[in-house]
């Protein structure tokens, strides 16, 4: 039964950018407030945020955010966060932020996660996860090794939302779904592991982490303090919400294995919901859903977030504004043909080998600038299909259709270069920020507006556009494609050769 009049204030952290987005209780998008989330990159491979700044910055876009939706904060029926998954995010023992955030994009503990990654068939039938440079345990570890007197200071371990729900609320939980994605959770039990902390050599840690919630439980409500910040009234409810992984899948609607779900924003994520697992042999990961299932994902960090990084590398002073229409208007009026070079988006980490940096090969002295940058699209699209054939090969057959979310949605010409690439028709849903719409969703269920994620679905998510798979360009990317794969193997070799050489030039 759906109650007239709700709304709902999402704060959506992400590696890249943070938006605080107001919703109804139809998915009409009310307000939007973004500002780009204030990373600090103090060595190579290290990605951090300071607390206390994100602190203030999502106080001034929740602030902005009722101005824009011309709202009270006492007209704001529920809060939910959403954040990018796995990074680190930890308080002391009086329950008080005391050292920088670690962003999913971190890619610090490399060699540790390689290390772990050797031995995983001893914790996947425990986790059904492997392992990833960014989780929680691995980070962890290498703090231990690296910064001990800042590892014994660890009172509790969040992850991104959690740590926002915190500063909301004062109250200290951690909800599964991110939970299960940092390889601390028992799949089959959905509690923590003694045995998982055993293995990654953080046996202290058990006994540091929050109460398990799930995605809809209350989690407390506003503080005064919170209040003070944020504009919204004291008391008002806050549900503990999702990864970004889980909020955008729901709010595109994909609750079956029928319909894929592609994030392309700063992380590569592409996954379907299935009553099994995947087994280790798929190199995919699976993660508790909040309606239940399973979720399989394939995923890595490079993504859109490549294709920004590039254009501010190839900017006068790194600040340069962005044309986005100029490059749509190349999209648009180029094809599979117009590129010529290979562009692997390991800018921040890579889908192979975990050495393996972003590289630019077949580069000519005749190509335009137009050219390089075509080229970096479509490499990014090619790092999601090593994904989602890995997804194809658990399944065993290709959905009905994909949706996709993230930055990548903002350009036409490039959701039409996944449908291309992959195969497979494409299509987007009517609303642009879908880690709110996942969050809204989440509150519409918890406080009760719609009895379930399908009844909700049903009223709040609208497709608007679909695409179809042009046959000639999804050929000619094929041979692309291929020659893409092809160099990975010839260049795997050098990859540790290569990040010697940058570890000398460190010192």
């Amino acid at each position: 039964m759906s109650v007239q009049h709700k709304h709902f204030l999402v704060i959506d952290n992400g590696g890249t950018n943070t938006k605080v987005v107001i919703l109804d209780e139809s998915g009409r998008q009310l307000a939007v407030v973004s500002f780009p989330t204030d990373g600090v990159e103090r060595r190579p491979g290290f990605r951090e945020v300071n607390p206390a700044q994100m602190w203030r910055d999502i106080g001034k876009a929740t602030k902005a955010s009722l101005a824009s939706a011309g709202l009270r904060g006492d007209e704001i029926d529920a809060v939910v966060p959403v954040g990018h998954g796995k990074g680190l995010y930890a308080l002391d023992a009086d329950a008080r932020p005391f050292m920088d955030c670690i962003l999913s994009s971190d890619s610090r503990a490399a060699d540790l996660a390689t290390e772990f990654e050797n031995h995983v068939s001893k914790i996947y039938p425990i986790s059904h996860q492997h392992v990833m440079v960014m989780q929680f345990p691995v980070l962890l570890r290498w703090i231990k090794e690296h910064e001990p007197e800042k590892y014994r200071s660890i009172g509790y371990v969040l992850s991104n939302k959690d740590f926002i729900r915190y500063f909301l609320t004062g109250e200290v939980h951690e909800e599964r779904g991110d939970a299960s994605g940092n390889n601390l959770v028992n799949l089959e039990s959905g509690e923590y592991d003694r045995r998982l902390f055993d293995f990654f050599g953080i046996p202290e840690m058990f006994d540091k982490m929050p109460d398990l919630v799930n995605a809809t439980d209350q989690c407390g409500s506003i503080t005064h303090e919170a209040s003070e910040n944020t504009g919204i009234a004291e008391g008002t409810p806050v549900y503990a919400g999702m990864f970004d992984i889980d909020a955008c899948s729901i709010a595109t609607g994909v609750l079956s294995d029928d319909v894929f779900s592609i994030t392309a924003g700063t992380w590569n994520i592409n996954v379907f919901p299935s009553k099994t697992k995947a087994p280790e042999k798929s190199g995919c990961m699976n993660s508790l859903f909040p309606t239940g299932d399973v979720l399989v994902e394939a995923s890595s960090p490079t993504s859109a977030g490549n294709l920004d990084n590039m254009l501010r590398m190839l900017s006068k002073d790194r600040k340069q504004t962005i044309d986005y229409s100029a490059l749509e208007s190349m999209l648009s009026s180029t094809d599979a043909r117009f590129a010529r070079s290979i562009f692997y988006p390991f800018l921040y980490g890579s889908n192979v080998n975990l050495g393996a940096e972003g590289t630019l090969i077949g580069l000519r002295g005749s190509d335009s600038l137009e050219q390089l940058l075509r080229s970096v699209y479509e490499g990014v699209v090619f790092a999601h299909k090593q994904h989602v054939d890995q997804l194809l090969d658990v399944l065993g057959h290709k959905p009905k259709v994909i949706r996709i979310s993230g930055g990548a949605c903002n350009s036409p010409g490039w959701v039409q270069m996944f449908s291309d690439v992959l195969g497979i028709p494409v299509e987007t849903v009517a609303v642009t920020e879908l880690g709110g719409l996942g969050g809204a969703i989440c509150a519409a269920v918890g406080s009760g507006v719609y009895d379930d994620f399908d009844e909700a679905v049903e009223h709040m998510t609208v497709v608007e556009r679909r695409f179809e798979p042009d046959l000639e360009q999804t050929a000619i990317y094929g041979r692309k494609y291929t020659a893409y794969e092809d160099l990975l193997g010839v260049l795997d070799s050098g990859w540790n050769i290569l990040r010697d050489m940058q570890k000398e030039l460190e010192v």
